[in-house]
């Protein structure tokens, strides 16, 4: 009985602090190992150094893309009866190459007929729809580049879209 007494007299032993102090010092050296990877492109391969090299030389780059703009004179649409808007105002810039520029301008009539016809063609409904402009885009540019032919318009760039 004695013993006993003893024994919860005592008091238990504390545990080590070693393993909690030697996970931290490991994860403190394994985050700073990983940043500088990261950081000096040994990982994920970063190529800001070479951009910050070229800022520091102070060259300039120069050449810029041989592109023209051609704009598209403003199209006024009027909508059909249900819908909350009664005109769409769109205007657009279509890009080609300097090369072909005027080769391009000849067919201005038959792109803005095929646009007007495609936007007319359009169902109120579709103006809901939030993603309409990027497909709208899409449609518009495959259109004007079959009218055009042989990949001399590059993109559309649509400056203004406004339903009233």
């Amino acid at each position: 009985m004695a013993e006993a007494e003893e024994t919860k007299e005592e008091a238990p032993k504390k545990k080590s602090k070693m393993p909690l102090i030697l996970g931290l010092v490991l994860a403190l050296a394994g985050g700073g190992g990983g940043f500088y990877a990261v950081s000096s492109g040994l990982i994920l391969g970063d190529d800001s150094h070479v951009s910050d090299e070229m800022a520091d030389d102070g060259e300039m780059i120069t050449d810029m893309p041989d592109v023209a703009f051609i704009p598209i004179e403003p199209l006024v649409i009027s909508l059909g009866e249900g819908s909350n808007s009664r005109h769409l105002r769109f205007r657009a810039q279509i890009e080609v190459r300097s090369s072909h520029q005027h080769e391009v301008e000849r067919l201005m009539p038959r792109v803005v007929d095929v646009l007007n016809n495609y936007l007319r063609a359009l169902d109120s409904k579709d103006f809901e729809d939030r993603n309409i402009l990027v497909r709208i885009r899409a449609q518009m540019l495959r259109r004007i580049q079959i009218v055009t032919g042989g990949g001399r318009v590059k993109d559309l760039l649509i400056m203004e879209f406004v339903l009233n």
